[in-house]
C-alpha cells in the first residue's frame, strides 16, 4: 500500500500549489485570496521513483467551536490521522508566525512523522523565514518554491528514506503477526540452480534460467499455492563475496536479495552438490541467522554427485562445525533439473516454519531449567559466589526467545550458555532454529529488607550503647 502524506499549514502558505505540483495538475483551485480550499482532497503524488497517496487539506486557524474554521480544523485533523507523514508548510517570505507556531505545538501531538518545508523561497526571498523555521523544533526545514517547482529534489531526498523506513516497519510488523502466506526466499551463490528450483516447484518457466551466471537481477515474488498452504515464493539475484562485487548494478541486486533475506519468515539457501557448503555459503548462512530467519539448506544439482553419502557426511560435518547455532537445520537433496526428491522440499520448509513458530510452555521450561541445573550448576562467579538462575520464560516466537533471570548476569560465560542452548533444542524440539537467549537480572528479594532490617539492628545497637554509657556512675562516685 503507499503511504499517505498530507499537506498541512496555515491558509495562503500555498499547500494547494504544491498538491498540484505533485499529482502534476491542476486538481486543485489556486487563488491568492486565503481560504480557497476547505475540504481535503486527495490525490497520487509523485517525486522522481516516489509514489504517495498526498491529502492537499484545508488552511488551518485557530478555533475549536462550530465555527466555519473549527469545522475546517476538525476536517484537517481527521486527514492527518490518516497520514503516515505530515508535510508542514510555511511561507518562507513571511517568516514563522505566531500561529505557526501554535500549530507546530498541536502537530507534537500526533504520532506522525513531520517534515517543515518552507515554501516561496525562491532566490533568496525566504532566506529570513528559512532560518526562524529551524526555532520549531521539528527538524531542518526544506526550502522550495511549488510555483517554479524548485527543491523537490531536496523534499524527496528527506521523503524517500523517511517512507522506506515507514514501509520495513510496516513489513516487520506483518512478519511479526504472520498475517498473510508463508514468504520464502530462495537465496545462494550465483549458478546455484535456485531459478530451476523455484520453475520445477511452480511447474512452469516462470523465471529466466541458463548457463550464465547471474541471469536474475531483481527478486521476483511469486504467489504460489501448496497443498492448500499460501507461499509467496522470492528468487533472488546470486550473492558473491563483497570484494568480487565491482558493478553498480550488481551491488543493487545483491542489496535487493539481503533485503529479501531480512522480510521472509522462511529462507532456503540453495548449495551446488558439486562445491558444497563454501566460504561465501557460511556467510549468507550467518547472515540468514542473524536476522532470526528459519533456515532450509537444499543441495541441488543431487543427480550428479557421485558418492553421494560420502558427500553428505561431509556436508553434515561441515554445519556442525561451522553453524552450531543452527544445530539440525533440515538438509534436502534434490535436482530441480529432473525433479529427483522434489517433493522433500515443501514439507522441510513447513517443518521448519513451524519449529520457528513454536512456544514453549512456562512451567515445561522452568521444570526443564531445575534439571538442567541440578545435573550441571553454573560456575563460580569471579568473587567464588554461585551463579543463580531463577526463572525462565519465553518471551516470543519467530525465533524462540527466551529470558532467563540470572543474579549476575555479565558474568554467565558463553560455554554455559551453549550448554542451555543445546539442552532447549534437545528437550523441546527446537533443531535447526535461530534461538535468541535474553540474560536479565533477576530481583533480590532479601536485598532492600537486609538492607533496611541490618540498618534497623545497627541503630538500635547504637541507641543501647549509649544509653548503657548514660547510665555508667562517674568515677571516684
Amino acid at each position: 500500500m503507499p503511504k499517505t502524506i498530507a499537506i498541512i499549514g496555515r491558509p495562503n502558505v500555498g499547500k494547494s500549489t504544491l498538491f498540484n505540483r505533485l499529482v502534476g495538475r491542476r486538481a486543485a483551485l489556486v487563488h491568492d485570496e486565503p481560504g480557497v480550499t476547505r475540504d481535503w482532497r486527495e490525490g497520487v503524488g509523485e517525486i522522481a521513483d516516489l509514489s504517495f497517496r498526498l491529502i492537499d487539506t484545508a488552511g488551518l486557524e485557530d478555533a475549536d467551536d462550530d465555527s466555519l474554521g473549527g469545522r475546517i480544523r476538525r476536517q484537517t485533523e481527521g486527514a492527518l490521522v490518516q497520514a503516515d507523514v505530515a508535510l508542514f508548510l510555511l511561507d518562507g517570505r513571511a517568516g514563522v508566525t505566531p500561529v505557526d507556531e501554535h500549530f507546530a505545538d498541536w502537530l507534537r501531538r500526533f504520532d506522525k512523522s513531520v517534515l517543515v518545508v518552507a515554501n516561496k523561497c525562491e532566490g533568496n526571498a525566504g532566506a529570513a523565514g528559512l532560518n526562524e523555521a529551524y526555532g520549531l523544533g521539528l527538524g531542518d526545514p526544506i526550502p522550495i518554491s511549488a510555483e517554479h517547482g524548485q527543491g523537490l529534489a531536496l523534499l524527496y531526498e528527506a521523503l524517500a528514506p523517511l517512507l522506506d523506513s515507514l514501509a520495513e516497519a510496516e513489513l516487520s510488523e506483518d512478519l511479526d503477526k504472520g498475517d498473510g502466506p508463508i514468504r520464502l526466499a530462495v537465496v545462494g551463490r550465483p549458478n546455484v540452480g535456485k531459478s530451476t528450483l523455484v520453475n520445477a516447484l511452480l511447474g512452469q518457466e516462470r523465471v529466466l534460467t541458463g548457463p550464465e551466471a547471474g541471469i536474475t537481477r531483481d527478486s521476483i515474488a511469486i504467489s504460489w499455492e501448496c497443498e492448500g498452504q499460501a507461499v509467496e515464493l522470492v528468487d533472488t539475484a546470486g550473492l558473491r563475496r563483497r570484494a568480487r562485487v565491482t558493478e553498480k548494478l550488481e551491488k543493487l541486486a545483491a542489496e535487493d536479495s539481503k533485503r529479501t533475506i531480512r522480510f521472509a519468515q522462511v529462507v532456503a539457501l540453495v548449495l551446488d552438490g558439486s562445491v558444497m557448503l563454501e566460504k561465501q555459503d557460511l556467510g549468507i548462512a550467518s547472515q540468514v541467522v542473524d536476522e532470526g530467519r528459519a533456515l532450509v539448506i537444499v543441495v541441488t544439482k543431487w543427480d550428479l554427485v557421485g558418492e553421494k553419502q560420502d558427500a553428505m557426511t561431509r556436508l553434515r560435518d561441515r554445519i556442525e562445525r561451522s553453524l552450531p547455532q543452527v544445530r539440525g537445520v533440515p538438509v534436502v537433496t534434490l535436482s530441480g533439473l529432473t525433479g529427483h526428491n522434489l517433493d522433500r522440499f515443501m514439507p522441510a520448509v513447513l517443518g521448519a516454519f513451524a519449529v520457528w513458530n513454536r512456544r514453549v510452555p512456562t512451567g515445561a521450561l522452568n521444570g526443564w531449567l531445575e534439571e538442567v541445573i541440578a545435573k550441571h550448576p553454573p560456575p563460580l562467579t569471579s568473587l567464588k559466589r554461585r551463579l543463580r538462575i531463577r526463572y525462565a520464560t519465553q518471551t516470543k516466537t519467530r525465533p524462540p526467545t527466551f529470558a532467563l533471570f540470572v543474579n549476575r548476569p555479565s558474568e554467565l560465560p558463553d560455554s554455559y550458555r551453549r550448554y542451555l542452548e543445546k539442552g532447549l533444542r534437545e528437550s523441546f524440539e527446537l533443531q535447526g532454529t535461530p534461538l535468541r537467549l535474553v540474560l536479565r537480572k533477576g530481583e533480590n528479594p532479601y536485598a532492600n529488607k537486609g538492607k533496611s532490617g541490618s540498618k534497623g539492628k545497627s541503630a538500635k545497637r547504637g541507641r543501647t550503647a549509649k544509653a548503657g554509657r548514660r547510665r555508667q556512675p562517674a568515677r571516684g562516685a
